[in-house]
């Protein structure tokens, strides 16, 4: 390459020998070991192996801080810290609801079970009502048929048929009524009563044998008597039946009183029937009680009385008003009872007494069985109405409590929404504004703090909005004073960057202004000298120092200061490649071809000079010393131009590609890794100052390719290009030249970050 084109203006046209070092001269590479002897120095290169900005060492600082011992990570989802706050308020509830729920659920459950045990007493009331219906017919069949039999008369005679017949529709009701019982059973329920009803029903069946031998034996009417006596308790202790199916003390007690009350009946009517059929047919004679049914009938007399004093005992207050009709008050039942009493008092009662028939008998009885059966019907009623009012209270009750159960599980949900709602709006708000700080504004405001005076930036925080005196308010305002710390840090660190890059300018004019000196004597010194080894001596120091004052200008670039000599006209593009190679230790390598005849506008020149020699010296240091740097140049037919840089290095892997370009694209902050990729950030600092683009991707030949498009404004010399009609664009290279640079242009206009299994050596020096 001949001649140096110096960034102060001035030009020579002496060849400048190969020596030095360079600012971009990396320590080693793989390409070195073709040739020993050659070492690239300098104090910001870096080895090829190591090119991405993940694989650096770690930048020197604070001790790393140490991972929390325990399990890491959120865990698995189903573990309690991963809940959601509504979920563990409910999981909170849960118990104490369900415990309320089983036990009102429990309560509910009894109610029902009271609510069918009072079913099944009303159908067993009903029942029974029935049987003492059954059994009242029997009594009067028993003890109407008693003398008309007893005396003679047929089983069809009018009034032993007329009580039959009364008798079988009461038996027919009975057993249809037994059906509902059969009914009822199947669910477990009443299976006692069911077996006692299937015995009574087969015992009923014997009726019609009973009715046949009845009163035929003479004098011994207790055999009739007590066949029919036997249907009868039975179907009396259906009562029994009924104080064991339920629970009520009341309704126990009222059955009991109903069957001793029942009893008692049944036993003044076996004296009725005992003495009927005692009794002649008319009342001209006396009749004739034998000792067997005289002592059968006392003894029912006994019994009766007996069964009187239980009932009122059982029964307790009121029973003496109940039995006022037959205890006092009704003469007929008075003489009766005295009758019996004398009729049975000895074994010839009924000698010492009047004569009277037997119907006259059964007309004066059965006014106290009349009294005593509209008694038993009244304690029917009564249990009736009872098991109606205690059905109605466990309904009642039932309603009440399942009332109460859904009242407290409305409450207990509303309340756990109400709790649930105020702690979840808190936190949601807290991690909407959590994560607003982290994404938006803190990273905003750290941006600011990095590009423009600390001072003029609003660092004020705005605080999260939850102001509770709970667990949530405290935890918001810890994150407020965290956001202020940080802010606070931040600026402190901006603060810090913009002293350190006030270091950078001062320091790096200093040294401008001395190399610039050093420049302006090593000149003079060239000029005077007519010795060619004192002249290649001087080109050695005239480039060292050229490059000394690149590696100056890099502190203004990382100081984010612009240099302050500046060209006021356009320079040609050619000189400009020429400048930055001059600029490189291994210039000789570098090899211009078909740059186009444009020229490059004043105010880019010295940057665009820096920046490609940046590229170039990357590209001459970590390629095989016995290759060459070619560089080449487009115009595009819209007045851009594309720069492409091909090196034949190691190359890259596409993830190092990708992520150079990023950074390229996207310069980082300023930090320690950057002294470590000088290069990389300058270059990506240079490019965003005037819109230049640059990619790197790996070559057709193998290698490294770096395409650097310059836009119109820079290209053109700050004008708009005035494209010829009918002329082909400015280039060389011919028709496939300018095709490829199409493509090229193209891929870096698309934002191709390409990659393919070798890249070039010129991205591990950026």
């Amino acid at each position: 390459m001949q001649g140096r084109f110096k960034r102060d203006g001035s030009a020579s046209a002496e060849p400048e020998p190969h020596g030095g070092t360079g600012p971009m001269a990396g320590s080693s590479s793989p390409q070195h070991a073709q040739n020993p002897g050659q070492a690239p120095s300098g104090d910001s290169a870096e080895r090829p192996g190591r090119p991405g900005p993940t694989a650096s060492t770690p930048p020197p600082g604070p001790a790393a801080v140490k991972p929390p011992k325990g399990p890491s990570g959120p865990g698995p989802r189903i573990a309690l810290r991963n809940w959601r706050i509504s979920t563990r308020l409910v999981s909170l509830l849960a118990l104490p609801v369900v415990a309320a729920t089983s036990l009102g659920a429990l309560r509910i459950n009894q109610s029902m079970d009271d609510i069918q045990q009072l079913d099944n007493m009303k159908l067993l009331t009903d029942m029974t009502k029935q049987a003492t219906e059954l059994a009242a017919a029997l009594q009067e069949e028993r003890d109407q048929s008693a003398g008309p039999l007893a005396h003679g008369s047929k089983a069809s005679a009018i009034a032993v048929k007329g009580d039959r017949e009364k008798t079988d529709r009461a038996l027919k009701n009975f057993l249809d009524s037994s059906e509902e019982i059969d009914a009822a059973s199947k669910d477990g329920n009443l299976v006692g009563v069911r077996d006692s009803l299937v015995g009574l029903a087969s015992d009923l069946n014997d009726l019609n044998k009973i009715r046949s031998t009845a009163y035929q034996a003479e004098d011994n009417s207790t055999q009739t008597v007590e066949a029919y006596h036997r249907l009868i308790t039975h179907l009396l202790d259906l009562s029994q039946d009924m104080a064991e199916a339920t629970s009520n003390p009341e309704m126990i007690q009222r059955t009991r009183a109903l069957s001793a009350f029942s009893s008692a009946k049944e036993y003044a009517s076996i004296q009725r029937a005992v003495i009927a059929a005692a009794l002649p047919a008319s009342n001209t004679t006396r009749g004739d009680l034998s000792d067997n049914d005289r002592l059968y009938a006392e003894s029912a007399l006994q019994s009766q009385k007996s069964e009187i004093r239980s009932f009122t005992s059982i029964y307790g207050d009121g029973a003496e008003e109940l039995l006022k009709p037959i205890s006092q008050g009704n003469p007929t039942i008075e003489a009766t009872d005295t009758y019996a009493g004398r009729a049975l008092g000895g074994p010839d009662g009924l000698a010492g007494l009047d004569k009277r028939s037997y119907q006259d008998w059964l007309d004066d009885s059965s006014t106290k069985i009349q009294q005593m059966k509209n008694i038993e019907h009244t304690l029917l009623e009564d249990m009736e109405q009872k098991a109606r009012e205690l059905r109605s209270a466990s309904e009642q009750e039932a309603i009440i409590s399942g009332a109460l159960i859904l009242i407290v599980l409305g409450v207990s949900l509303v309340g756990a929404f109400v709790v649930a709602r105020s702690m979840i709006r808190s936190l949601r708000r807290l991690e909407e504004t959590a994560t607003k700080v982290a994404q938006d504004r803190l990273p905003e405001l750290v941006k600011q703090l990095s590009e423009t005076d600390p001072q003029d930036v609003d660092t004020s925080v705005e605080s999260v909005g939850v102001h509770s005196r709970d667990e949530i308010g405290r935890v918001a305002a810890a994150f407020d004073d965290v956001h202020r710390e940080a802010v606070r840090l931040a600026a402190e660190q901006a603060l810090l960057r913009g002293n350190v890059n006030a270091m950078f300018t001062n320091l790096s004019r200093r040294s401008q202004g001395l190399i610039q000196r050093q420049l302006s004597l090593i000149s003079e010194l060239e000029s005077r000298e007519a010795d060619p080894d004192q002249l290649s001596s001087l080109f050695k120091l005239d480039h060292l120092a050229t490059r000394m004052r690149r590696n100056g200008e890099n502190l203004l670039v990382l100081a984010g200061e612009e240099p302050g000599r500046r060209w006021t006209r356009p320079v040609p593009l050619v000189d400009v490649l020429r400048a930055a190679a001059s600029e490189v230790e291994q210039y000789e390598r570098i090899e211009l071809a078909a740059v186009p005849t444009t020229e490059v506008a004043g105010r880019v020149v010295n940057d665009l000079v820096h920046l490609l020699a940046e590229l170039l010296e990357n590209a001459t240091s970590f390629s095989s010393p016995q290759t060459k740097v070619k560089v080449t140049g487009h115009a595009l037919p819209d007045g851009r131009v594309l720069i492409e840089i091909h090196d034949t290095g190691i190359g890259l892997s596409p993830e190092d590609l990708a992520a150079i370009n990023e950074r390229l694209a996207s310069p980082p902050t300023v930090d320690v890794s950057v002294s470590r990729r000088m290069g990389l950030f300058v270059v990506g600092r240079l490019s965003q100052r005037h819109g230049i683009r640059i990619q790197l991707r790996p070559s057709d030949s193998g290698g490294t390719t770096a395409l650097v498009m310059l836009p119109v404004d820079v290209a053109q010399g700050g004008r708009k290009p005035q494209p010829k009609p009918g002329q082909p664009a400015v280039g060389g290279g011919g028709p496939a030249a300018a095709q490829a640079a199409a493509g090229a242009a193209a891929a870096l206009l698309g934002g191709v970050q390409g990659g393919g299994p070798d890249g070039g050596a010129l991205g591990a020096r950026l």
